[in-house]
């Protein structure tokens, strides 16, 4: 039973207006809390007035706040039959049953092995699929493939009809940025290739195709180790060269928002929408006719639109909320809805934001080869060297950078510190895989009954807190569906680690009566099938030891 939601409802009902209810810091303040002065009532008055349901034991007052104390034995008992009963399902509501939902993210360009700094934008978006998918929605992951961009016509000059490794496109495109800096002419050459390129010269298309179909075989495979796979990968091109650009210039001309400028490029005028633009027009072709970015974007959003059908999700960054507000304003013009943005911030090195144009990155997948080496050197100093250290390593770095990008608000800026990633005492990753470790080693240790357990025997504030805190699961996966925000789940995974070591040190399971041994070992059970649900919400894979 969802006991919050179930109390939001009745108080919402009896006082005719929606309420939200809060977790108090510590278990001995009660399960919910109510700000009873947002609500323009004095916290006595309320506690008069409210009639409340029988599984409500008391409630008390604190300060502007009426507090609820939910019998322990009822919450317990609920609380844990749910969760052995509906296993890796518990917690979903099922509230995207017989829906579709399409997420694209990721979307980098095709000319480099990503940096650090474009993995948050995959994990994000691999977060909400997997959450999604959690909820019962049917989903398609994709990726938006820039292939004819001035990117890619910079590496298919700088690759002089050679082919090139994937490693090598990074230093390719770099040497290129900077000739083109030194010899501005150089640009001439890119948009002549690119005019030639949107002309249909199908020895061009050949040499894009090239170079874009090493990177994203290049680019999968480093996503592919960190779990995070595309369903479609969406290439700029198909909505080029099918005639779509010119049919969305032809439809916009209908609205009357269409002008040449003095440089002779086709743009719109966005006056009404009083976006934060220094001037209100924006350029959709360039002077000798070619299509930006821009007007290609709006071809595939509606396309998207028309295959996602309940659900429809982008990932882009901070420095894209412009853009966005741009291409919503576009499709309002045409009655066409925008997707659902999830903006994030960016992952910086102690220098500031890296830039592939300039060269200053670090590179993912020479990063992740560094923590899994970190990872392998704290479990020899921990362990000595043991059997599969090398995969053991992987699944404590892997979800260690996961869950430092993950456990960080989406708007807030993240300066990645490995170390404290590492940890397997702090804030982290690791520190919950050997929580799920130690339920794991106890539960191998006794052979499970199915008897009758007698609940009330669950007494102490250890055992009452870790219970608890599992019933709010499920408020938990519906918040994070409302806002998709992966640091809710993130802090809420690292609060049942700590209240359930608190647990393990304080009320033995191994040692106790028997009585009291099965009903520990069933909150060890129910602890272990919860932090598995989170974690694998995360991305985060759980080691059977550690």
């Amino acid at each position: 039973m969802n006991f919050k939601q179930d109390l939001i409802d009745l108080i919402s009902k009896q006082l005719n207006q929606s309420i939200t209810l809060e977790i108090p810091p510590s278990i001995d303040l009660g399960n919910y809390a109510l700000h009873c002065y947002k609500l323009k009532i004095p916290p006595d008055q309320m506690q008069k007035q409210l009639r409340l349901p029988s599984y409500i034991k008391k409630t008390e007052i604190k300060g502007s706040y009426l507090n609820f104390f939910i019998n322990t034995s009822i919450l317990t008992k609920s609380t844990i039959e749910s969760i052995l009963k509906l296993k890796e399902k518990y917690g979903s509501n099922n509230s995207g049953k017989n829906k579709k939902a399409l997420v694209e993210h990721t979307s980098i360009n095709p000319n480099a092995s990503p940096h650090v700094g474009r993995a948050r934008n995959a994990i994000i978006g691999d977060f909400i699929v997997r959450l999604l998918k959690f909820e019962s929605y049917k989903v398609e992951t994709h990726y938006y493939v820039n292939d004819i961009g001035k990117q890619i016509a910079m590496l298919v000059l700088a690759c002089k009809n050679k082919t090139p490794s994937f490693e090598s496109l990074l230093n390719l495109y770099i040497d290129f940025n900077k000739k083109l800096e030194l010899t501005p002419s150089l640009e001439k050459e890119v948009f002549n290739l690119l005019n030639k390129l949107e002309s249909g010269d199908k020895k061009i298309i050949k040499k894009f195709n090239k170079v874009v179909n090493i990177c994203i075989k290049g680019q999968s495979k480093i996503f592919k180790k960190l779990d995070i796979i595309y369903d479609s990968f969406d290439f700029e091109s198909k909505f080029l060269f099918d005639g779509s650009t010119d049919k969305i210039l032809k439809d916009l001309a209908k609205t009357g928002k269409l002008f040449k400028d003095e440089e002779k490029r086709i743009a719109i005028n966005l006056k009404e929408f009083s976006l934060p633009m220094e001037n209100p027009y924006l350029p959709l072709t360039r002077a000798d006719g070619t299509s930006l970015y821009m007007l290609r974007d709006i071809v595939y959003t509606i396309w998207k639109d028309k295959k996602a059908k309940d659900k429809n999700i982008l990932v882009l960054g901070e420095d894209q909320k412009l853009y966005y507000l741009q291409l919503k304003s576009i499709l309002s013009l045409l009655n066409y809805k925008a997707p659902e943005a999830v903006h994030y911030s960016f992952i910086l090195l102690s220098s500031g934001k890296m830039s592939t144009r300039k060269g200053e990155v670090v590179l993912l997948e020479d990063f992740m080869k560094e923590a899994v080496l970190k990872a392998g050197e704290e479990i020899i100093k921990r362990h000595g060297k043991i059997k599969n250290i090398n995969g053991l390593s992987k699944q404590i770095a892997y979800g260690a950078v996961k869950f430092a990008i993950l456990k960080v608000s989406s708007d807030r800026n993240i300066i990645f510190d490995l170390d404290k990633a590492l940890s397997f005492e702090g804030d982290s990753a690791p520190y919950i895989q050997y929580a799920c470790a130690r339920a794991n080693s106890i539960i191998k240790k006794i052979k499970y009954k199915k008897s009758k357990i007698d609940f009330s025997l669950l007494n102490t504030k250890e055992e009452i807190s870790l219970t608890s805190k599992l019933a709010e699961f499920q408020g938990i996966i519906n918040s994070s569906i409302e806002n998709l925000q992966p640091h809710l789940l993130a802090s809420y995974s690292l609060d049942v680690a700590k209240l359930f070591n608190e647990f393990y040190h304080s009320c033995p399971v191994l040692s106790s009566q028997e009585e009291l041994k099965e009903v520990r070992l069933i909150i060890v059970r129910s602890t272990l099938i919860v932090l598995k649900n989170s974690l694998n919400l995360l991305g985060i894979s759980i080691p059977d030891s550690m």
